[in-house]
């Protein structure tokens, strides 16, 4: 018993361990989007936490800070996103690269991988020199890349779409992995591909490497690398009290050339090491133990005296603070799990298809048609009457109406796409194809989701190498409101709709489609006419 309470004792988590695990449940405080395969959506999600943790991950809680600023670059036209900035500064200047350290979610994962027992590569000139290249990503995928497609009106968050393992083992595994996501295997494509491997490969090197990833690739952690000296938390150092000895450098396993730089994260382990006890955390004659305190020159008594006023500061600082923390995370978990159940709330028709939905009520009214056949319920789903939906055509004064086009006889098929999606562009000339091939029986839309600023026609005409899209043989519609999005609970695109004669969802397609499958798609609602 004793070999077992010595093993457990010797093996217990660490202050820092704990508040690493905190951190990653309170900013994925969302559970039961694990359970369900959905991520969450409410208002809470425009708020960015502090470390990296992907927007998409099922438990996401709030928005990643280097998601927001890449789609704030991306969309920003001629206005700089002064929100993110100003979040991004607060943050750094608070808490500078000890959100690294203790904050961070994928910082936790890299730690638990370098547990694993296997020889490590230690540090040294070489690992330092590696250290830099993160700024070259910060500037480049984080920066440039984003701002250079935004004077495009393309959004292009380079870092995300090309890098980010977070994005990929948090959001994207955390999708697929539930069965309810299945249809989004569809989806996958070369692009994943890369992104697979390259987490794979970060996660291996993070084995033999510790925090490989943060020391040489997180723009973040270089973001808040520069205000690490001027944090109000973070560990410092006592010039005068410094011998110059080492041990702080040596013992420290990130590139640091002293305590405190922008490569600190601020675990918080050279305080320990050091002899003459020079290292100390911000603000520690107000949280550190009294042992931590330096005596006074008056004595013995008034030393006592001050240590005894430590101790008692220390233990409420200490209880006032988990408390603080517990109820923070309870809150967290009773309101995303229990309270906000945003997904579950009714969808209401837009203003403007109310007119079509009362004349198409009127029309089915037994009453007035007694000989029509009953139409089945409204609903998203195959087999239900596809909702009133009106979309705004992109380089048209016209409108598109799913109502008055089922009462021209003709069937619908709804495409739901964006510019960066890989899988849409590959698909979308099959629609273009069945628009023409159809054009007397069937009406294709493509229905760009709404993403601010983005010139579709430009797009169309300039971008995506098929100019002829907007030759008005395939309809491109704008979903404005981001109504179709809500509608059909779409997570991902592409997403197709196939919508008979009748008004009836045919089939409803998550993932590219081959076009021998859309043919077929269109085939069958045209034979349920």
């Amino acid at each position: 018993m004793k070999k077992i309470l010595g093993w457990f004792k010797a093996h217990r988590p660490t202050k820092r361990r704990l508040i690493q695990v905190y951190a990653a449940l309170l900013f994925n405080a969302n559970l039961k989007g694990y359970i369900t395969g959905d991520i969450y959506k409410g208002p809470l999600k425009n708020a960015c936490t502090p470390g990296l943790n992907c927007y998409s991950c099922p438990g996401a809680s709030g928005a990643c800070p280097l998601g927001a600023l890449q789609n704030a670059l991306s969309s920003s036209g001629k206005t700089a996103p002064y929100y993110v900035f100003g979040i991004i500064m607060l943050y750094g200047l608070m808490f500078g690269r000890w959100i690294c350290g203790f904050l961070c979610p994928f910082g936790l994962i890299q730690e638990l991988f370098h547990k694993i027992p296997t020889p490590k590569l230690q540090k040294g000139r070489i690992t330092r020199i590696l250290s830099c290249f993160k700024y070259v990503i910060l500037v480049f995928f984080v920066i440039i890349l984003p701002l250079a497609y935004a004077c495009r009106n393309f959004p292009l968050p380079g870092f995300c779409k090309y890098i980010c393992p977070a994005g990929t083992l948090e959001g994207a595994m955390g999708l697929l992995s539930n069965s309810v996501n299945e249809s989004y295997l569809r989806m996958l494509g070369p692009l994943f591909t890369w992104k697979f491997l390259l987490m794979v490969s970060i996660l291996v090197a993070c084995v033999f490497i510790f925090r490989f990833f943060c020391r040489f690739l997180c723009p973040l952690g270089a973001l808040y690398g520069l205000f690490n000296r001027i944090s109000l938390v973070g560990v410092k150092l006592d010039r005068a009290g410094c011998t110059d000895c080492g041990l702080c450098v040596g013992t420290c396993k990130m590139d640091i050339k002293r305590v405190g730089d922008a490569e600190c994260i601020n675990c918080g382990e050279c305080i320990g090491v050091c002899p003459t006890k020079a290292i100390s955390w911000k603000g520690s004659k107000l949280f550190l133990a009294p042992n931590a305190i330096d005596g006074e020159s008056e004595g013995a008594d008034t030393h006592r005296e001050n240590v005894q006023k430590a101790k008692k500061r220390h233990t409420a600082v200490k209880v006032t603070v988990g408390v603080l923390m517990a109820a923070l995370l309870g809150a967290a978990l009773i309101y995303y799990n229990f309270i906000d159940g945003r997904e579950d709330e009714p969808i209401l028709l837009p203003p403007e298809t109310t007119e079509a939905t009362e004349a198409t009520t009127s029309a089915d009214d037994p009453e007035t048609q007694p000989d029509q056949p009953e139409k089945p319920p409204v609903g998203t789903a195959v087999g239900n009457t596809c909702p009133a939906i009106v979309l705004d055509l992109i380089g048209s004064d016209a409108r598109f109406s799913v109502e008055e086009n089922a009462v021209a006889g003709k069937v619908t098929v709804l495409n739901f796409w964006f510019t960066t999606c890989g899988p849409c562009l590959h698909e979308l000339p099959y629609f273009y194809q069945v628009a023409g091939d159809y054009a007397e029986q069937v009406s294709v839309v493509a229905v760009h989701i709404e993403q601010r600023n983005v010139d579709v026609a430009d797009f169309i005409q300039n971008d995506s190498g098929h100019p002829e899209w907007g030759d008005g043989t395939m309809l491109i519609g704008w979903d404005t409101s981001s109504y179709c999005l809500k509608l059909f609970n779409i997570q991902a695109c592409p997403v197709t709709v196939v919508i008979n004669a009748d008004g009836v969802i045919t089939d409803y397609f998550v993932g590219g489609l081959m076009q021998d499958e859309l043919v077929a798609a269109v085939e069958k609602a045209l034979g349920d006419e």
